[in-house]
């Protein structure tokens, strides 16, 4: 099964009652799973934020709940201000936090290493090295949160999360516990004087849960010869491809290390090599422990600070270290010829018309956007900036009081500025900013997988919920400018656009058309539009469109059947050419 799968499961096998997330890749699944699977009572949500999910599971293991959280490594920098506090307070129940990380950025903004944050917060962190032990880690992660008393950190990467692997599997466990929460100020209310001692108590946990991790396997060594090599997370799989067998390998499976334990398998050799993805955390440690033993690795050129790791390169990191004679792997040669295939927006999304009629009312703007299936704007020239959830408002309204003489538009998707994007909008307002923000609607959180949120009317589990209206939210935040429109109905939203643009003080936009493939996935049918070649001039408008479904050949364009009829082609083809197609 899917890694995301094989740890959703194991969050069954061990008791789970409670799971909250916001989806965000390669973490997804996991939530995805547990939301409608059969096997076993508990609650699940999708919540607006990874903060307001970290803090409804972790009042959950207050209660003596077992809990999970769920989000992508950049969803834990909007959950850092809790999980610091979470450490100190502490937890009865199991408190499980996957944090998904993304070396190589496959969908992400960045690619940093959720060890780090482990490593701040002074909690431990489990770091498998194969789906069958990101499985079997959930259920350590769980016992070892109640045992110590800690938020426990499980990180699996994309290749952990996406790949798929045989997986031995348990029986979804029948216990279930009632919450309750027992009142204790000193342990839950965080003020100077109660925090300076639980600040104290967590330290005093450091060395004890150490020597504990390597008690429980998760870390252990075997020396074979004297040569060493020291491996995490997926790199200890890739290294136990291509090590020789006499060469010592250690696995750190989890954080923090224990020194005393690291040092004396150190110390056994003559050289040491550190492989692991992302930052040299592990070889940080292997440094302060090793003395005069030398130590290859990130900090000095062997391997790289970034992108994923493999056994290719892998084995090329321990050619370089002295360890294997060669790699042993030809480089690949990528085939000759190919044609690019960037990441392009579906036939009839949308936000192709929507770009396409911010680009025709606003021709000379500046354009900040946002974290969605939207960013892919960019390729229509309609993105100019995009950092976080959240920041194209706030984005767009520093550079509204900059003094930058062109127009500001940006544009943010439903979920999304539910996510963070309500106060840069309260903010903008607040402050007297002028500028445009386009709400692009399309009723689902469809980057990530199709998940519902409080603009859907139905809860992660499938029950009817009260859809969250997003007009009376900008009015409630103080925009008296907010119009709604369907950016199928291309002269209608250009209309509107330039009305906006011709008005002070902040403007909000609501493009709302459901994402086209919920849509067909509901049933809802429209009438595919065909190229009359014989009025077809050749100009191209319909191919710089953009839409997927629209093809040119012998100087004609022609629509294939990915059409969605969402006929916003017609309405663009100067020549008319365009329409319902007949069927013959």
């Amino acid at each position: 099964m899917l890694g995301n799968e094989g740890i959703a499961h194991a969050c069954l096998e061990a008791n789970i009652d409670f799971a909250s997330g916001y989806p965000g890749t390669p973490s997804s699944e996991v939530i995805d799973t547990l939301r409608v699977q059969q096997e076993r009572r508990l609650y699940v949500e999708w919540s607006v934020n990874e903060k307001v999910a970290f803090e409804n599971a972790l009042a959950a293991a207050w209660c003596g709940l077992r809990a999970l959280v769920t989000m992508k490594h950049v969803g834990l920098n909007v959950a850092a201000d809790p999980l610091m506090t979470s450490a100190y307070t502490g937890v009865t129940g199991g408190f499980v936090i996957l944090a998904a990380d993304d070396p190589f950025a496959h969908s992400s903004q960045n690619e940093q290493d959720s060890r780090r944050y482990a490593h701040f917060a002074r909690i431990p962190c489990l770091d498998p090295a194969s789906v069958q032990e990101a499985h079997d880690m959930i259920a350590g992660a769980f016992s070892l949160s109640e045992e110590v008393g800690l938020p426990v950190m499980v990180r699996p990467t994309t290749r952990i999360c996406h790949s798929k692997s045989d997986v031995a599997l348990g029986p979804a466990g029948t216990e279930h516990r009632e919450g309750q929460f027992h009142r204790d100020p000193k342990q839950y209310v965080v003020i100077p004087a109660h925090t300076r001692v639980l600040h104290t108590k967590l330290n005093a946990k450091q060395r004890d849960l150490a020597v504990r991790l390597v008690e429980l396997g998760f870390n252990t060594a075997d020396v074979r010869g004297k040569i060493a090599v020291i491996a995490s997370g997926i790199a200890a799989a890739y290294v136990s491809e291509v090590i020789p067998e006499d060469v010592s390998v250690a696995t750190i499976g989890a954080y923090p290390i224990d020194e005393e334990w690291l040092a004396a398998f150190v110390r056994q050799h003559d050289a040491v090599v550190v492989v692991e993805e992302l930052d040299p955390v592990v070889e940080e440690v292997v440094r302060q422990v090793a003395g005069d033993i030398p130590v290859s690795g990130k900090k000095n050129g062997y391997a790289p600070r970034e992108g994923e790791l493999n056994p290719a390169a892998v084995a090329g990191i321990l050619a370089r270290a002295g360890v294997l004679a060669e790699s042993g792997f030809p480089a690949p040669e990528p085939v000759p010829d190919l044609p690019p295939r960037p990441p392009i927006l579906c036939a009839g999304c949308m936000h192709r018309a929507a770009f396409y009629a911010i680009k025709k009312a606003f021709p000379d703007a500046v354009y900040p956007s946002d974290i969605g299936c939207y960013t892919l704007g960019l390729q229509l020239g309609v993105v100019d900036t995009t950092i976080c959830m959240g920041a194209s408002i706030t984005v767009a309204s520093g550079i509204a009081h900059s003094g930058e003489p062109r127009d500001v538009v940006c544009t943010i998707g439903d979920s999304t500025f539910l996510h963070t994007g309500i106060q840069g909008l309260m903010n903008a307002v607040y402050n007297g900013a002028t500028m445009t923000v386009v709400i692009l609607d399309n009723r689902i959180t469809a980057m990530t997988g199709h998940q519902p949120n409080p603009t859907t009317g139905q809860t992660a589990c499938g029950v009817e919920s009260v859809p969250v209206s997003l007009d009376a939210i900008c009015r409630a935040c103080g925009v008296s400018f907010v119009e709604t429109v369907d950016p199928y109905d291309l002269t209608a939203t250009i209309e509107c656009l330039k009305v906006a643009r011709g008005t002070a003080g902040v403007k909000v936009v609501i493009a709302k058309q459901p994402c086209v493939i919920s849509a067909r996935r509901a049933g809802v049918k429209r009438k595919a539009f065909a190229v009359d070649a014989d009025a077809c001039t050749g100009c191209r408008a319909c191919v710089r469109f953009g839409c997927p479904a629209i093809e040119f050949a012998d100087e004609k364009a022609y629509i294939t059947d990915l059409c969605a009829g969402c006929g916003v082609c017609a309405e663009i083809c100067p020549a008319g050419a365009i329409s319902v197609e007949v069927k013959q």
